[in-house]
């Protein structure tokens, strides 16, 4: 009799959960992770402000680069001259008038291009860095609620049978085979695992309405693909993840490249104080009405003057007191380059350790949730051979679900910590591409 009632509370909650798989799907398509992950990247906020920020970046490079092309301008110094004809702005009164001019060789400028290229390569690497991190959020979104999802569907089991307990408590205490306080122990474990309901039910909408905020997607529309989530590959015991870190980690090259374009552009002020050639060439349509043919032996409509402009800076304090201050922000740069260096060694070899630590936890918990199970398995025959009571097979159930659920917690610990450190070491992107 008693192994019936076990098989119509197992049936009915099969049934329940096959319900509420059916309303969530008829509600939802699937969302694998890959998707999740594209989408994530399209409408993120961060990758959005990196991806503007090397934008800003190209352009400032072009802009020192263009200085060797000729700039050309095309204007006019229209006025009448009483008088000797004096200069409007620096130019003589023309119908109109043609300039162009660029740099042919100027070393501090030749810098700062250089300086401009590895701030470029700099934001284009902190880009990456940037996607990674976006990477990272939406795997570990994901992992967690469908963690989380997995625990509500093994709460709503345990619930069921934590009711029927009670009410089987219930009968015999009125029976007065069993004492009041067994019954309230019974309405404790229902109160306990509906707690455990609400929790794990408000993590997973919050999780939930993060992912929407990073995919762009409404709430009601994603639900988890378990089977999307490639295997995390284990940590191999001769793999050196700081060395590799240290190498690949987008964070630590950004640090370097901009440490470099600092160095540069520091040569560059020290260099704007040497020699430098520039190319210049002016046409000008001048007219009589500006008194040229009264102040000159001859009067020209037509004049041109092309050739180069050399100058040799002599002294300069300004100067030099602003190379000097180039070379202190390079030599900051360089400290920040090697202090961002250490931290991405020092968190690794954390991730590192940690994911030893949670692998060890991990076994542990797995051995003891077998355990608690066949505990429960001996309890249960025990109890259908009748020397077993209820409240031996309320205990083995609540040991159970404690087990269960720390070994839900370790492997989702576990899975942090190496989806981290594949972060780390620049692997991220290559596991979830299955590469």
């Amino acid at each position: 009799m008693i192994q019936r009632k076990r098989v119509v509370v197992c049936a009915g909650g099969f049934l329940a959960g096959l319900c509420l798989c059916l309303a969530v799907r008829a509600s939802a398509e699937p969302l694998p992770l890959k998707r999740a992950v594209e989408l994530a990247l399209t409408h993120s906020t961060v990758t959005g402000i990196a991806t503007a920020d090397m934008q800003h970046a190209y352009s400032a490079y072009r802009e020192s680069r263009n200085n060797y092309v000729p700039q050309l301008v095309l204007g006019s110094g229209l006025g009448k001259s009483w008088g000797f004809p004096l200069t409007l702005e620096g130019s003589a009164p023309s119908i109109f008038n043609v300039n162009a001019q660029s740099a042919l060789f100027n070393p501090g400028l030749q810098q700062f291009v250089h300086a401009a290229k590895s701030e470029w390569q700099a934001a284009t690497i902190q880009n990456k860095d940037q996607r990674a991190q976006v990477i990272q959020d939406t795997v570990l979104s994901y992992t967690e609620l469908g963690k989380w999802q997995q625990r509500l569907a093994w709460l709503q089991d345990q619930e069921a049978a934590a009711q029927k307990l009670e009410q089987a408590m219930a009968e015999r205490v009125k029976e007065g085979v069993e004492s009041q306080v067994e019954e309230t122990k019974a309405r404790l474990s229902v109160a306990r695992v509906r707690l455990r309901v609400a929790e794990a039910q408000g993590s997973a909408d919050v999780l939930q309405q993060h992912l929407a905020k990073l995919t762009g997607l409404k709430a009601a529309e994603i639900e988890i693909a378990q089977d999307s989530i490639p295997a995390i590959p284990p940590l191999a015991q001769d793999d050196d993840p700081v060395e590799l870190a240290v190498k690949n980690n987008p964070a630590v090259q950004a640090a370097q490249e901009h440490a470099r374009a600092q160095y540069l552009r520091a040569q560059g002020e020290h260099r704007t104080l040497l020699p430098s050639v520039d190319f210049a060439t002016q046409y000008a349509r001048l007219a009589r009405y500006n008194n040229y043919d009264l102040f000159f032996k001859t009067f020209e409509a037509n004049n041109a003057t092309i050739g180069v402009a050399i100058k040799f800076p002599i002294f300069s304090s300004v100067q030099r007191a602003h190379a000097q201050a180039a070379d202190a922000e390079a030599l900051k740069a360089k400290r920040q380059a090697e202090a961002a260096k250490n931290q991405v060694s020092e968190e690794t070899l954390k991730l590192q350790r940690a994911v030893r630590q949670m692998e060890a936890a991990q076994e542990v918990a797995q051995l003891e949730y077998q355990l608690a199970q066949s505990n429960l398995d001996a309890v249960e025959t025990r109890l259908d051979a009748g020397t077993a009571t209820l409240k031996d097979i309320g205990d083995s159930r609540m040991q159970v679900s404690e087990r269960y659920l720390a070994l839900q917690d370790t492997t989702f610990e576990l899975q942090r910590a190496r989806i981290g450190l594949m972060r780390s070491t620049g692997e991220l992107d290559k596991w979830l591409q299955g590469k």
